[in-house]
C-alpha cells in the first residue's frame, strides 16, 4: 500500500507532510452489521419498556388526559432508534478509515470529534484479531495493533475476513523486519 502522507514544501522551502484521508474502509457488510448490532440493543430496551407498560397498562397522566407515560417513552424510544439506525451505520462507514503503509499504520475514527492516529511500524508490539459470533455471521473481523504507546492500541473494526488476514500478515512481516524493540 502507498504511504499515508503526501510530501509538500512548507515555509522557507522546508519539507513537510500533509495528512490525507486513509484509503481503507470497513468491509462492505459492516453498515448492516452495525445496524443489526445496534438494533439488538434498541430491541432489548423496548422489551424492558414493554414490560413496564404491561405492568400497569391503564395508568394516565392526571388531569391532562395524556396516554400513559410508558407509551410516550416507547414512542420516543422508537423514534430515537429509527434515527440512530438510519444515520449511524452510514456515518460510521464514511468516517472510519484505515491504511497500512511500510512505515506506519494510520486510522481515522470518531463521531463528532474525529481522531487520527499514526503508529510507526517500529512501535508495533502485537497484531491481534477478534471476531464475535455476530461479526462471524457477517464475515467481519476486528484487527487490534498494540503499540508501545500510552494511548493504547489502534483498532481497525469490521474488516472483511480476507482483508483482515492480509493486513495481519503484512503488519507482522513489516514489524518483524523493522529493526528495534518496539519500545
Amino acid at each position: 500500500m502507498k504511504t499515508t502522507v503526501d510530501r509538500m514544501t512548507g515555509p522557507a522551502g522546508r519539507a513537510g507532510v500533509r495528512l490525507r484521508t486513509p484509503r481503507g474502509t470497513a468491509g462492505r457488510r459492516a453498515p448492516l452489521f452495525w445496524a443489526v448490532r445496534a438494533g439488538l440493543g434498541w430491541a432489548a430496551l423496548l422489551l424492558v419498556e414493554a414490560g413496564w407498560l404491561l405492568s400497569d397498562p391503564l395508568e394516565r397522566v392526571p388531569h391532562l388526559s395524556l396516554p400513559c407515560p410508558q407509551c410516550l417513552l416507547m414512542g420516543v424510544t422508537v423514534m430515537l432508534a429509527a434515527l440512530h439506525l438510519s444515520v449511524m451505520p452510514r456515518w460510521r462507514f464514511r468516517v472510519h478509515r484505515w491504511e497500512a503503509a511500510p512505515v506506519a499504520v494510520y486510522t481515522r475514527t470518531g463521531w463528532l470529534n474525529q481522531e487520527r492516529r499514526i503508529v510507526p511500524v517500529t512501535r508495533i508490539q502485537t497484531v491481534d484479531t477478534r471476531q464475535g459470533p455476530l461479526a462471524s455471521l457477517f464475515g467481519l473481523v476486528d484487527v487490534t495493533v498494540t503499540t508501545a504507546s500510552a494511548r493504547g492500541p489502534v483498532r481497525i473494526q469490521a474488516l472483511d475476513q480476507h482483508v483482515a488476514a492480509r493486513l495481519v500478515e503484512e503488519l507482522t512481516v513489516q514489524a518483524g523486519e523493522t529493526p528495534g524493540d518496539a519500545t
